[in-house]
This record gives C-alpha cells, structure tokens and sequence, in this order.
C-alpha cells in the first residue's frame, strides 16, 4: 500500500515539474514582452492560479506541504514582485535559473560571480551541508520513533520534540536542495537558517536566523512597501500578519482544515512585539539585557507563545499523527526496497 502511495507521489511530482516547466517559460516570455504593471501582472495571473492549485495533485502531507510551501507561497511571491518589476526572477536569465529560482525556495547564484575572499576554501560550505545531511537524517528516525511514546511526555518535552522535528526536517530538506542545485546545475544556494539558537532577540530570530527565505521574500512584498507609506512599525506588524495568514493557507494545504486563526494571532504577538523592540532600540542609552539573558529569555518567549498558539494548531487537526503515519509509510517502503535490493544481489550472485 505504502508503496503505491509513493509510487503515485513520484508520478505526479514528475506532472507537477512538467507544468511548472511550462507555466515558467510562458511567464518568461511574457514578463520579456511586457512592462512592469498591470498588463504584465494579467499576463501572469493565470501561472499564479496554477501555482495555488498545484499542491492539491498530492495527496500525501509531504508534497502537499512542500509544492505548498515552494510554489503557493515563496513562488507565487515571485511572479507578483516579478508583475512590478522587482525581485528575484529575472527574464533576462537563461531559462533553468529562471525555472529554478521561481519553484524553489532559495535565491540563487552563478558560482563564478561568488567569488571567495582571499585565502578562503569554498568546500566547507559543502561539507556543512553534508555534515547537516547526516545529522538531520541520523536526528529524524529518532524522533520519529520517540512520538510512539508521546503520550506518556509533558507538554513541554512535545514541545521540545515538535520544534526539533520542524528544525531537523526544514534542515535536511535545505542541505539536500543545496547538494542538488550545486552539483546538477553549477549554482550556489545562499543561506537559510543560521543558528536560530543563538538568536538574542525576536528581530534577530525572525530577521536574521530562522527560515531565512520567508524574511526575504516578504521584505520586498510587504514590508518595505508598507513601511515606505506608514512607517517601520507598520510595516513590521503587515509582514508579521501576512507571514500568519500564509503559514494559516499552508495548514490547509497540508491538512485540508480550515484554519483555526491561532497562527494568525501568533505571529500578530510577535509582530507587536518586534514592533516594540525596535522602538525600544532607538532610544539610546536605555537599559538593555545583556547577550547571556537576552538569548534565553528570546528563545523562551518563542517557545512559550509557541506551545500556546502554534503547535496546538497542528495538533488539534491531527499533523503529527499524518506525518507519524506517512513516515512509517516511507520507512515500510525502505525496508521493502532493501529486500528486494538483496533478493535481486543474492540472484545474480546465484547466477554465475
């Protein structure tokens, strides 16, 4: 059964990456033929439908979250910054960096305009990525079995758990996009998340070290934009909101639910609260926690407001039983295609 299900996955990934393909090109050739505004926006409106539609072709909470994430959000981010003449994609780029850089959720670059400072070796970039590769996929089956003894835990080690799954999973999914896109298409991925751990305040968490590409797309969408008519708290509170009503569209997207307004409110507080911050830290001379405080009391009040309004979000609708079940799926069809591996080995050693 499993592998029926991942079997029929594949099929539509490979469907899914043929129109994309398509929908990119037809998106190229129109935003070279038209200015940037509402005609060029027109012209791509039909490739941001297509983009909103295409996680529904999975059925599995994996590619469903992914193609979600990849496409319905940080894509369909692209082509309207793409409508106004801003952004990422380009059409003057040659066609794959054109495809890759609209569906995947990294900027990138040519290796050959990265140049590396004098004296400095560029392969520790791919040795971390790796090493993260490794760790990740050494960390996740543990976690994984750890969530068959979930009832017996404290709220706040499924907390722990929770947040060590998000953080390993987005990690080993980033090292294995890296790999690929460095060693198939000769390109650099820029960095994506830097030590969240270390974060000493929300605006360095949320700016500067967790899930780096959602900062970087709603920076030029939204919160310069905003702040660019309103002022800087504004635009800081519209980001914040935005990010709460896409992450709300990714729940449903993962797992076809309405949503519940919890995220919303979420990233509402930390929105307020970075809002705050940033108004405290133009006052010069006012009192400020120093760096041992100020990283522990910062990652206690996202965890906290986390336990209360993020994760419970996911819970109530069921997420880690889907994910818990799909794992089980895929380690089921490991198993079976390492038997059939050694069946296939022990035949043809057999045979001679």
């Amino acid at each position: 059964m499993a592998t029926a299900v991942m079997d029929s996955e594949f099929g539509s990934l490979v469907k899914v990456s043929a129109a994309v393909w398509a929908a990119m090109f037809y998106a190229r050739l129109a935003a070279a033929s038209l200015r940037p505004g509402a005609p060029r926006l027109a012209a791509l409106l039909p490739v941001v439908a297509l983009f909103c539609v295409v996680p529904f072709s999975f059925s599995t909470t994996t590619f469903r979250g992914c193609s979600a994430f990849f496409l319905s959000w940080l894509g369909v981010f692209k082509l309207l910054l793409l409508a106004a003449g801003r952004g990422p994609l380009n059409p003057t780029h040659p066609l794959h960096h054109f495809v890759f850089s609209a569906s995947l959720p990294v900027k990138l670059r040519h290796l050959a305009s990265a140049k590396p400072a004098k004296g400095v070796d560029p392969a520790p970039a791919n040795e971390s990525a790796a090493g993260k590769i490794l760790v990740s996929g050494a960390v996740i089956p543990l976690i994984i079995y750890t969530y068959q003894f979930k009832n017996a835990m404290s709220r706040y080690q499924l907390l722990i758990l929770y947040t060590g799954h998000i953080y390993f999973s987005l990690q080993l999914l980033l090292a294995v996009v890296h790999g690929l896109i460095h060693g198939v298409l000769g390109m650099e991925m820029e960095p994506q998340v830097d030590r969240p751990y270390l974060a000493s305040s929300l605006r360095d968490f949320w700016g500067r070290r967790w899930n780096l590409m959602v900062p970087a797309i709603l920076r030029p969408s939204v919160y310069r934009p905003v702040r660019a008519r309103l002022g800087d708290a504004a635009g800081v509170l519209a980001a914040f909101l935005v990010s709460g009503l896409m992450h709300e569209a990714m729940f449903f997207y993962i797992m076809w639910r309405s949503p519940s307004g919890e995220v919303t409110v979420f990233f509402l507080l930390h929105g307020v609260c970075t809002a705050a911050e940033a108004w405290w830290a133009r006052h010069a001379g006012w009192w400020r926690p120093p760096r041992a405080a100020a990283v522990p009391l910062t990652l206690a009040f996202v965890a906290g407001t986390g336990f209360w309004l993020f994760f419970p979000a996911m819970i109530k609708a069921g997420l880690d039983e889907m994910v818990l079940h799909e794992c089980q799926g895929m380690v089921a069809v490991m198993e079976q295609s390492g038997r059939w591996l050694a069946g296939a080995t022990n035949l043809t050693f057999a045979t001679r």
